[in-house]
């Protein structure tokens, strides 16, 4: 006999609701609408909203005597640079504006309305920009170099020192300018998000600090909702989600095609939760409520998909990795992968070990890697994903801890996809600056989130935007 746990791949019950689908259209439009929003492209997903920027240029009257000279042409190079950061932000709404000392700088904060400020310091000698960076406002403080660096570098220590929302950019590519704001852009997002948490308990007050602190909103979902979604999902749908994974994989090794159905009518239920609540990413206690007989399948080939496709599909009701996944896919256009990191000091290595893992480390658009499809490792039941990940590129992880403001981050390059049949069936090892260090110092909890790339510049740009205290680890 089955244990509560491994269901039939299709249930009378949903054989009957797929039967009765044309009666429930009529009867219940809603319902139709929740099944084609299911299967809808995960960018209509995304939220669709306009980040409102207020663009600051600070700089002396031309006439008077400073850098970068006495009669500087300061509305050619205001033109330039509208224009430059209005191609490159096209989700962004500029709103420019000129501000020469303290008096006019107050006026521009008391406007408000917007989600932060680009603070560009053309000339000094002039004040407004100290009076907008210290105001403790989400800002950008840029050095027009041997135009505003003698401001700048006083005005971002002193923010620095005293913790306040300010992010600091001096660099002749504007390209590091246009990243810093889209961590304006990503944080906005944030506020229009939700991650949808699967859990058989009460989440007290967290949900109220991931909201104060990082802006998204957490809506629980209990285990019945999740198999209500399951029994509902359409059978042949399921059948040809599980065939492309097949089909794709590079290897099938020990789950039958009933399972992977299975894993296809799990995914198809977590979209439709997502659509449903106009939820960006979903979270699930996996590993209790599929032990205690309270969940049909593992979501591992359900994350693996949205974690490809720009959504974010976290394990074991981690709302830390989660929300860490959210805002990085915001901010980088890349999947994050949630692991139980091992040390290896003998060859100075950190394992990344999880069973799921994205195929589509560079985004949605960027190529593959090979994966294979095997069971879940703990107890050797139901479908997980062993993605073979790309090697000798530098990676970031992190996580973000909102209770206590802070980022957790450090950086390595990745050497070897280790083949083991202990522990998690993805296992990613790099190379780390430290790995004594890295396991002396380790703190914050278990998992962390790896990215592909060297995003240290951007993680430390949002973090100080919203407030967070980054610590490097190893």
């Amino acid at each position: 006999m089955d244990s509560p746990h491994r269901l039939p791949v299709l249930s009378r019950r949903r054989f009957l609701s797929g039967c009765a689908a044309a009666a429930a259209c009529a009867s219940c439009p809603g319902l139709c609408a929740s099944a084609a929003a299911a299967d809808s492209s995960p960018q209509s997903l995304l939220p669709d909203v306009k980040t409102r920027v207020r663009l600051v240029y600070t700089h002396p009257s031309p006439e008077r005597q400073g850098w970068p000279y006495q009669g500087y042409d300061y509305e050619s190079r205001k033109k330039e640079l509208s224009a430059r950061f209005t191609k490159a932000c096209p989700n962004v709404e500029f709103l420019p504006v000129w501000a020469k000392d303290e008096e006019e700088a107050k006026k521009v904060i008391e406007a408000g309305e917007v989600d932060g400020y680009l603070v560009y310091i053309l000339g000094i000698p002039s004040s407004a920009a100290r009076a907008i960076t210290l105001s403790n406002q989400p800002t950008i403080l840029v050095d027009d170099l041997y135009g505003g660096t003698g401001q700048f570098l006083g005005v971002y220590s002193e923010a620095v020192r005293k913790g306040l929302r300010v992010a600091g950019v001096s660099s002749t590519r504007f390209e590091d300018v246009a990243a810093a704001v889209r961590a304006l852009e990503s944080i906005r997002k944030m506020r229009a998000s939700t991650l949808l948490d699967v859990v058989d308990r009460d989440l007290g007050e967290v949900p109220k600090v991931f909201r104060e602190t990082m802006g998204v909103t957490i809506q629980t979902v209990t285990a019945e909702e999740l198999n209500a979604a399951y029994e509902k999902a359409d059978a042949a749908e399921s059948r040809r989600r599980a065939k492309t994974w097949s089909s794709q994989a590079a290897r099938v090794v020990e789950p039958s095609a009933a399972e992977i159905e299975k894993s296809g009518a799990m995914y198809i239920a977590m979209r439709s939760l997502l659509a449903g609540h106009k939820a960006q990413g979903i979270a699930i206690d996996c590993l209790r409520l599929f032990y205690g007989g309270k969940m049909a399948a593992y979501p591992c080939l359900g994350f693996f998909q949205l974690n490809n496709d720009g959504l974010v599909g976290a394990c074991e009701a981690d709302l830390q990795s989660a929300a860490t996944m959210l805002l990085m896919t915001y901010l980088a256009g890349r999947p994050g992968y949630i692991s139980d990191p091992v040390i290896d000091t003998s060859k100075n290595h950190i394992i990344y070990a999880h069973c799921v893992a994205p195929s589509k480390v560079f985004g949605p658009s960027g190529p593959s890697n090979p994966y294979h499809i095997r069971d879940h490792s703990e107890d050797r039941k139901g479908a997980a994903v062993r993605s073979l990940m790309p090697l000798n590129h530098m990676t970031t992880t992190l996580k973000f801890v909102p209770q206590q403001k802070t980022v957790v981050l450090h950086q390595g390059k990745t050497v070897a996809n280790i083949d083991e049949d202990r522990a998690c069936r993805t296992k990613l090892a790099a190379e780390v600056k430290d790995a004594r260090k890295l396991a002396a110092g380790w703190a914050w909890g278990w998992h962390r989130v790896t990215f592909y790339g060297d995003l240290k510049t951007q993680v430390e740009t949002v973090s100080a935007l919203m407030g967070f205290k980054v610590v490097e680890e190893g």
